[in-house]
């Protein structure tokens, strides 16, 4: 089989290699993949940046030879301990070295930070595909940290990013009132996909509109604590879920003492959060696919054997929602 391998460095680095296909272990589930997910976190681990990234991964080299977490494909073979999935089925979720042509998974997240669920049979793959890091992150920043309300005023900083698309249609969902911020080219995509209104940063500064929210879902982390509170209602609430690629992990650190110094000072909260991979929040989010309560906005296809390019755009910061990698399994029925 196919698989894209790396070592630290710019997208040149990464290579399309031949590789054993893999046998699954006890506990874990052979893919077949037909559609792979573009995330950040790819991009971190090729470059080795910031520092954390390399004491997780690996200082001189990283442990993790492929690249690839967001997935979504077919059974191929389960290891003798797992019971919940068969040769056949339809999945999705979270995994190891997802750009390839087949991938191994623990089938519980309660083994190892992963998790699938059956994709619905009227969502395609390269909507599952895109759902897992992106969609989690939302769902359960809005849900869980948020405490997310109906009728509630909620912003959106990075409205229409990969987890910001998401976070827009699921706060809908939820019933509540929401503005999405974004750039001036994506301010009818993202009213199309729900939000009540947009704000285009280029022209207008959100932290300084005098304009109050009760959940502020910051995607991006390009603004201050004392500015992003200035939005909030009295007992309002951030959740934190981004940070610019190119902010030192110092001042990662201090934003987050910061949040936990404010929030016990405070009647606002201000949270960090990191999603977390399970079964039975990956089901929920295709039941919103297959609903129709939420889609996933792809902005640019690439293959297997262009992930570089797709690292490279990536790079470029300007991606609209999420970036796919097609296989080529399109062999069977979506």
């Amino acid at each position: 089989m196919k698989a894209a391998f790396i070592r630290y460095g710019p997208p040149d680095v990464i290579e399309v290699n031949d590789l054993d296909k893999p046998v699954p272990k006890d506990h874990e589930v052979l893919i077949k993949v037909h559609t792979a997910a573009v995330n950040p976190l790819d991009w971190k681990t090729m470059t080795g940046g910031p520092f954390i990234i390399r004491f997780l991964f690996g200082l001189r080299k990283p442990k993790v030879k492929q690249l690839g977490v967001d997935v979504a494909g077919r059974v191929d073979a389960v290891g003798r301990r797992v019971t919940q999935f068969k040769p056949g089925d339809a999945v999705f979720g979270t995994c190891r070295g997802a750009f390839a042509e087949y991938a191994c998974t623990c089938a519980s997240a309660r083994i190892m930070k992963s998790a699938l669920a059956r994709k619905p049979e009227d969502v395609t793959f390269e909507q599952a595909a895109c759902a897992p890091i992106a969609g989690l992150t939302a769902l359960q920043g809005l849900r869980d940290k948020g405490r997310i309300r109906p009728g509630q005023m909620v912003l959106i900083n990075g409205a229409a990013g990969g987890v910001g698309t998401f976070a827009v249609q699921i706060a809908k969902s939820f019933g509540a009132d929401v503005t999405g911020v974004c750039s001036t080219r994506n301010m009818d995509m993202v009213r199309a996909i729900g939000a009540d209104r947009a704000i285009d940063y280029t022209e207008e500064d959100f932290t300084t509109s005098g304009q109050r929210y009760d959940l502020l879902f910051d995607a991006v982390g390009n603004h201050s604590l004392s500015a992003c509170r200035r939005v909030l209602n009295p007992k309002g609430v951030l959740v934190m879920v981004g940070a610019p690629s190119d902010v030192p992990v110092m001042s990662i650190l201090s934003r987050l003492i910061g949040a936990l110094v404010l929030s016990c000072f405070g009647s606002q909260r201000l949270v960090f959060f990191v999603a977390r991979a399970n079964a039975e929040d990956l089901t929920i989010l295709g039941q919103l696919l297959s609903d129709g309560k939420i889609r996933s906005v792809v902005d640019r296809g690439f293959s297997l054997g262009e992930v570089p390019e797709a690292l490279r755009y990536l790079e470029e910061g300007h991606a609209r929602g999420k970036i796919v990698i097609a296989i080529g399994h399109y062999d069977e029925a979506q």
